[in-house]
């Protein structure tokens, strides 16, 4: 069945096998239903590889949790088809950008960022990117868009399934389940397993990846509630309301933030308390006290839905598979929500192991192909978890600027947040001094170079020779698109008919694709004959006058760094593989070592 309710997709429960009858069989078993696990069951079962998903909840996500999508994680959804199941439902980017610093929505405001690429100068930078938008669309209603999409196209999902254990063999693994409803346990053979259950993984520390960093940084609540807010906020739409107050010692992300789930109706508050105490008693009334306090308005009607107490964490993985089983999203990258890369990152590993997993379960590529996965993807975590967790050490500048370092005296801290009114070169110094450290949390919200500029380097990418590009600009702040192998494909709009086609939109969907121009028809003719020696789908498309795809406004001849007459190999995730300038001799012969040297086969 795939009809879906609040609690997500349905899906029936696994019969146990009788006494001597064997363990269900499947060739990749999933453990976990969150980003990484829907994303790694839905784009397996698009690819066709039969998978099974085990959680041990009776649930998806009830609670809204992770909500910026960016744009490579719309690339990823655009290409697996439910891009605009995503976008229906989401906020979209015009509304989540003019962040403020306050000191409560009904408050003082202490000045605005520019967030997400709503600047008009970075609206530039993002519309010409890619050709998706980023949105803000909370894990509670993205994960059953996923996990529905996914049993749709043959994944079996089983919930209240508990992990318990695994033993892996030259062939497969064989994990050990428990049906948490019956009580009994049974076992589920698979080819490959995939631990995407979260950051207390068991798959993790079953299989023994190192880790390096901590778990419980600092401490933090969630708080979600309902209330109509807009006299406070639809004149400036945003995300984020950060709220800075006298009177609180917090940990967490900061004094207080107010996130908008939905506009302008449903809230969740992030409020931090001591990690070296017990969390505080979550009660009605406790919620209610927080939110009235960020909101600075207790005239305002309001529910309470739920609180739960988590921990800020900084820890990464060194290695993220072993043997026949490999580990994705928070099992291997565990950090604060602070740049909202969690579950963008956790959907992008899925992206990279998928295809993989799906040309060598096929036969056409070796098991090698599989060590790029980490190779690829560790870099990646360990720079997210460093960056988020930056993140929140940035906003000390705020804090230094508006003089709450300390926060033993309410009054002095309240003077030190009047000063800024007052006329004279030290409060003209407090004043400039703020706006700097406002301006320097671009750093959590307009990193576009760390969302798009994921470069590769692994045995699956075949070097052209040429060093990595530099970016002239700020590399975290801004992308910088290139063709070098290892990189993602730079979007540009095509035409075809009365059509607009992103150069994205010529790849993915499992294949590899060939991307030249008018003078390289002979590169087509060796991807035809190559897909065929190899058994896997290489595409080839001509984009010129008179090509498959007409480059109307130039921009691709710009961006390809290749001649006319070259080549740009796309994997099927749309990294370039492998790229070669100019016409060969024997572009078979060239193409062919490339795509033999991805897929690790032997020449």
């Amino acid at each position: 069945m795939t009809t879906s309710s609040a609690s997500g997709p349905s899906a029936s429960r696994p019969v146990p096998p009788s006494a001597g009858g064997g363990p269900v069989e499947t060739d990749v078993l999933i453990v976990g239903s969150g980003p990484a696990g829907g994303a790694a069951a839905l784009l397996l079962s698009t690819y066709g590889v039969p998978n099974i998903v085990v959680t041990k909840y009776g649930r998806l996500a009830d609670t809204p949790r992770a909500h910026i999508t960016n744009q490579r994680t719309m690339e990823v959804l655009r290409d697996v088809g439910i891009e605009q199941r995503v976008v229906a439902q989401a906020t979209p980017q015009r509304l989540m950008g003019q962040t403020p610093f306050c000191t409560s929505l009904a408050g003082e405001e202490f000045g605005r960022l520019h967030t997400w690429y709503t600047h008009p100068a970075r609206q530039a930078d993002h519309d010409l990117a890619s050709p998706t938008a980023i949105c803000d669309m909370p894990q509670h209603l993205m994960e059953p868009v996923l996990v529905d999409a996914a049993v749709a196209r043959g994944t079996r999902l089983r919930y209240d399934t508990e992990y318990l254990s695994l033993v892996q063999d030259a062939d497969g693994v064989t994990a050990t389940v428990r049906d948490r409803l019956r009580g009994d346990e049974y076992q589920i053979r698979a080819r490959y397993l995939i631990g995407a259950d979260g950051g207390r993984s068991r798959v993790a520390e079953d299989i023994g990846l190192p880790m390096v960093g901590r778990m419980g940084v600092a401490g933090s609540i969630n708080i979600v509630f309902e209330a109509d807010l807009s006299r406070y906020v639809a004149h400036r739409p945003s995300t984020l309301y950060w709220v800075l107050q006298t009177g609180a010692d917090v940990g967490g992300i900061g004094m207080g933030l107010v996130r908008c789930v939905r506009p302008w109706n449903e809230w969740l508050i992030v409020w931090g308390y001591d990690i070296d105490g017990p969390p505080p008693d979550l009660t009605e009334e406790y919620a209610r006290q927080v939110a009235y306090r960020l909101i600075g308005d207790e005239s305002i009607p309001l529910r309470i839905t739920s609180s739960s107490a988590w921990t800020v964490n900084h820890l990464y993985a060194e290695r993220y598979h072993s043997g026949r089983v490999f580990c994705a999203g928070d099992a291997v990258h565990r950090h604060p929500p602070s740049n909202g890369l969690g579950s963008n990152t956790s959907i992008q590993d899925a992206y990279n192991l998928a295809w993989k997993l799906k040309l060598v379960l096929s036969g056409a590529a070796d098991p090698r192909l599989l060590d790029s996965y980490s190779a690829e993807r560790v870099p990646v975590g360990r720079q997210i978890v460093d960056r988020a967790n930056r993140s929140i050490g940035d906003t000390g500048r705020i804090f230094q600027a508006l003089g709450l370092l300390s926060t033993e005296d309410p009054e002095q801290m309240r003077a030190n947040m009047a000063a800024r009114t007052r006329a004279g070169a030290a409060f003209e110094t407090q004043r400039r001094e703020l706006r700097e450290a406002i301006a320097v949390k671009d750093y959590e919200f307009n990193t576009h170079g760390v969302e798009l500029d994921q470069r590769y380097a692994s045995g699956a990418v075949l070097s052209d020779g040429t060093p990595p590009p530099v970016n002239p600009r700020d590399a975290e702040l801004y992308h910088h698109p290139t063709t070098w192998p290892g990189a993602k494909v730079p979007h540009a709009w095509l035409g075809r008919g009365t059509a607009a086609v992103s150069t994205l939109d010529l790849g993915g969907r499992g294949r590899f694709a060939v991307l030249t121009g008018v003078g390289g028809r002979p590169w087509l003719a060796a991807a035809t004959a190559l897909a065929a020696d190899l058994g896997v789908d290489v595409v080839g498309h001509v984009i010129g006058p008179g090509g498959d795809y007409e480059d109307r406004y130039g921009d691709w001849a710009r961006l390809r760094e290749v001649e006319d007459a070259g080549c740009v190999l796309l994997r099927p995730d749309n990294y370039v593989g492998w790229r070669c300038v100019r016409l060969p001799a024997d572009p078979r012969h060239a193409l062919g070592t490339a795509l033999r040297h991805v897929l690790a086969v032997g020449s």
